[in-house]
């Protein structure tokens, strides 16, 4: 299995500057790259490939030393995810939905330098927990935990004021757990941020809503004067505040998966379309006031967007299927249709059964149960018939 490893690098002052010139010179890359696609699309109508641009590489580095400090791979890798960039693009395109043109990467949307192959332009040391990088030298690491694997790609990133190293390994070794054969249908919320068929109930902890500090940090940036210094400074406050929040959800959504995978041998999950979930609803026109919208509940909506995203359910099952499958349990998403308005007992499905947010009350047999409870033991029951459906390999 493949497995990434982030750990903070600790470099020297001269490494330091070293570091950033090298991921300014891959932001001038990038944005030269775009331009030239620009151009030749709008001047001559004519496209310009990943292989178009990769072939000028040498000719640069011959005319500027400063670009040729650099590794010529990650500079590839640079070209190559612009090439993703307009992958994307098309994709949307042909899909029908918003295009989301590449844009120009100012100095705080680009943060992060890749180096495709361990050995070519860098090299991870294990043994002396160091890094050595083109341009930069051995730059130190505090390592954490022990890295697995064969390194394929090493990755440098800036945090802040900090920078992270991210090594992505290959042929990671599985660590199975004691086969059990419990099995848990496991239902996302807002207020109970998981339920599980057994009836346990994990509380939702909220912590973007309750971040007083992170509300007030928006305030002043708001504040700010657009390119001045003050402004940057706030950014970065706020940045801060943003990652410390994003750190402990994350962390959250590790133990929360961890004593999942611990305790079951098939998980069940509701596959869920989040991106569609948290879309603005659409607007309304008053068919008697051409110039004039009828109410269509945005604000209530924007209020659940945000109770959504700071929950952060697709996190969560991403990193509740990599710990099922190192494992070696079974996880299984089903349709998350009628899973919280049909009856477990006579099958009745309609959206008066859901009573309350709290409550599920069938309007067919009377059933009544906590909605969140028989939620997932209808997302249980749903995985066990997939699985029993699904031909033995």
């Amino acid at each position: 299995m493949r497995r990434a490893y982030k750990f903070r690098l600790r470099p020297t002052a001269r490494q330091q500057v070293a570091l950033g010139q090298c991921l300014a010179s891959h932001r001038e890359l990038y944005n030269a790259a775009l331009q030239e696609r620009r151009d030749a699309w709008r001047l001559r109508g004519i496209g310009v490939s990943y292989g178009d641009q990769s072939a000028q590489l040498k000719d640069i580095r011959e005319v500027r030393p400063d670009v040729a400090a650099w590794s010529f791979s990650s500079q590839q890798a640079t070209l190559r995810r612009l090439n993703r960039a307009f992958a994307g693009f098309f994709r949307r395109v042909k899909a029908g939905d918003a295009p989301g043109y590449p844009r120009f990467r100012s100095a705080h949307r680009f943060d992060s330098v890749e180096w495709p192959k361990d050995g070519d332009g860098c090299r991870w040391q294990p043994d002396t927990r160091r890094v050595c990088l083109q341009g930069i030298g051995h730059v130190k690491v505090t390592v954490h935990r022990q890295v697995q694997g064969r390194v394929k790609t090493i990755q440098v990133r800036r945090q802040g004021r900090s920078w992270m190293l991210i090594l992505s390994c290959d042929d990671v070794p599985t660590r199975l757990l004691a086969p059990t054969q419990a099995a848990v249908g496991i239902d996302v919320g807002i207020v109970s941020f998981a339920t599980t068929s057994d009836g346990q109930h994990v509380p939702n902890p909220g912590y973007g809503r309750a971040a007083a500090k992170l509300g007030t940090a928006q305030q002043v940036l708001a504040r700010k004067q657009r390119g001045s210094n003050n402004r940057r400074k706030a950014r970065a406050t706020l940045a801060a505040r943003h990652r410390k929040i994003a750190n402990q959800r994350r962390s959250f959504h590790h133990q929360v998966a961890r004593a999942l995978v611990a305790h079951y041998g098939l998980l069940v999950v509701e596959d869920l379309k989040v991106r569609n979930m948290v879309r603005r609803p659409a607007p309304r026109p008053d068919p008697n006031q051409p110039d004039r919208f009828l109410p269509n509940r945005a604000a209530t909506k924007t209020g659940l967007n945000r109770s959504i995203h700071d929950a952060g359910w697709a996190q969560f099952v991403s990193i509740l299927r990599a710990k099922a499958e190192e494992a070696g349990r079974v996880m299984i998403d089903v349709d998350p249709r009628h899973t919280s308005d049909r009856c477990g007992a006579c099958g009745h499905t309609a959206a008066e059964n859901r009573a309350s947010q709290a409550v599920f009350s069938c309007r067919g047999c009377g059933h009544t149960a906590n909605a969140d409870e028989h939620a997932a033991h209808n997302i249980l029951r749903a995985g066990l018939a997939r699985l029993a459906a699904t031909p033995a390999a």
